[in-house]
């Protein structure tokens, strides 16, 4: 057998900018019995070919940690005769995630997965985690749902997002965003202002950033209850008194088919059946049937997510630029988003915008085929904003709708009449999750 030649086990860390980061923190940061080499970059763009900071890193790492392509895995564990890789990021398919351990056992490396024991941080205060079994399940308008909730029972929330630090990440260790000043100062990606701004405008607190560990006292000091806001389909970065899990009758059968959305499934206290009203009864029934194989134990409750268009009377028989929000339909998988419902409804002339496509976003499309008539809002970066206004401009429509939950218009230039696609979680009947929420603040979590 061969073995490493050196005293430290040699470490990757296989991520996309966000648990990547979070388990190195949590558990190799401060461990001198191990090395980490470099962590590898997926789903995200230009998160490659950096370093994570040697002010984060610890004094282990003096010269800060590479991450390098995910394509570059296997001759890096050669090369560097790597001992452990460690898989850490979210929403891919159960196969995808043993393509890649089959390539690093072939190198010799074992393939490890770590579990919520190992990176699960204790918070002191109550948390209520909010997760899903896919992305785009709906998981922020429940949190945004459950903060109102709290306020009218005379509590105090602040929300903690699944990190998303795609800038200076020495700058963005510890982030605190209570007003739009904060995004425009932290110069927030689209895909972060998607995520801040509905809360902001709620009057929430929203703490994020790559460090955990400093993270969650800060957001405890100043509530009564912590809100995790869980991104793809992971397992939260906190310890939950109560986990609620949504899954999604629109794509029925993926309750279990995705990593680590099945994990999640299999940890909920409680299962919320997402978008009931616009499912199919047979879709609920089945994705409802999963959920009691999975997790017998769990209460499961339905939910709806309507949503309305700011001026329908503006949309109706003119033709219509869709553009929806971004990771529901790359990694999230879905063809269209609530932008297409909308505007369908609404009458509207859908103008397909993929053959008028620009630069980056020509290249999302290439990426992810599956996607419909639609434009996904995307902006990891300034050339894909520029890609995305130029693509707006380029597509013969007389009206935008956008879905995306921020305001696109005030980041790009847009040369055509926005309307705006809103959509909250509603509580469509009984058992109702208004109901289960003050059982849980008077009793504490529910019984499995």
């Amino acid at each position: 057998m061969r073995r490493s030649p050196h005293t430290r086990t040699r470490v990757v860390i296989m991520g996309a900018a966000g648990r990547d980061f979070h388990n190195f923190n949590m558990v190799y940061r401060d461990d001198p019995a191990t090395e980490v080499v470099a962590f590898t970059a997926a789903q995200i763009p230009e998160i490659a070919g950096r370093r994570y900071p040697p002010a984060l890193a610890g004094p282990h790492y003096p010269e800060g940690i590479p991450i390098i392509v995910e394509s570059e895995l296997e001759d890096l564990c050669r090369r560097e005769r790597i001992d452990q890789v460690v898989f850490a990021y979210s929403d891919v398919e159960h196969a995808h995630v043993m393509h890649r351990a089959s390539a690093a056992l072939a190198t010799g490396a074992d393939f490890l997965l770590l579990g919520p024991n190992r990176t699960m941080l204790d918070a002191g205060v109550p948390v209520i985690a909010t997760s899903a079994v896919r992305t785009g399940c709906g998981k922020s308008q429940v949190t945004r749902w459950l903060s109102r909730l709290l306020k009218a029972r005379g509590l105090r929330a602040a929300v903690i997002r699944h990190p998303m630090p795609y800038g200076d990440l020495e700058r963005q260790a510890v982030q605190r965003f209570a007003d739009a000043a904060d995004l425009d100062a932290a110069a927030c990606t689209l895909e972060e202002r998607e995520e801040y701004e509905p809360h902001l405008a709620l009057g929430n607190v929203v703490y994020a950033g790559v460090d955990y560990g400093r993270i969650v006292p800060a957001a405890a000091d100043e509530c009564d209850v912590i809100l995790w806001d869980g991104g793809n389909n992971d397992f939260p970065f906190v310890r939950p008194d109560l986990h609620i899990v949504l899954v999604d009758p629109l794509r029925p059968g993926h309750e279990t088919t995705h990593h680590p959305g099945e994990t999640v499934l299999h940890m909920a206290d409680v299962v919320l059946v997402a978008k009931s009203d616009a499912a199919r009864e047979a879709d609920i029934e089945r994705v409802t049937e999963a959920v009691r194989a999975a997790n017998p134990g769990a209460r499961i409750i339905l939910g709806a997510s309507p949503v309305q268009l700011d001026d329908p009377a503006r949309v109706a028989g003119k033709r219509v630029l869709v553009v929806e929000d971004g990771p529901t339909l790359t990694h999230g998988g879905m063809g269209y988003g609530a932008g297409h419902v909308a505007a369908v409804a609404a009458q509207a002339n859908i103008v397909d915008p993929r053959s008028y496509a620009a630069g980056e976003i020509a290249a999302v499309y290439a990426e992810y085929p599956h996607i419909g008539p639609v434009l996904p809002a995307v902006g990891y970066h300034p050339a894909q904003l520029r890609a995305l206004s130029d693509t707006i401009r380029a597509v013969p429509a007389d009206v935008v709708v956008a879905a995306t939950p921020c305001d696109l218009a005030a980041l790009i230039d847009i040369d055509k009449p926005v309307i705006r696609a809103r959509y909250e979680f509603a509580e469509p009947g009984e058992p109702q999750l208004s109901s289960l929420i003050d059982a849980f603040l008077r009793e504490g979590k529910p019984d499995r």
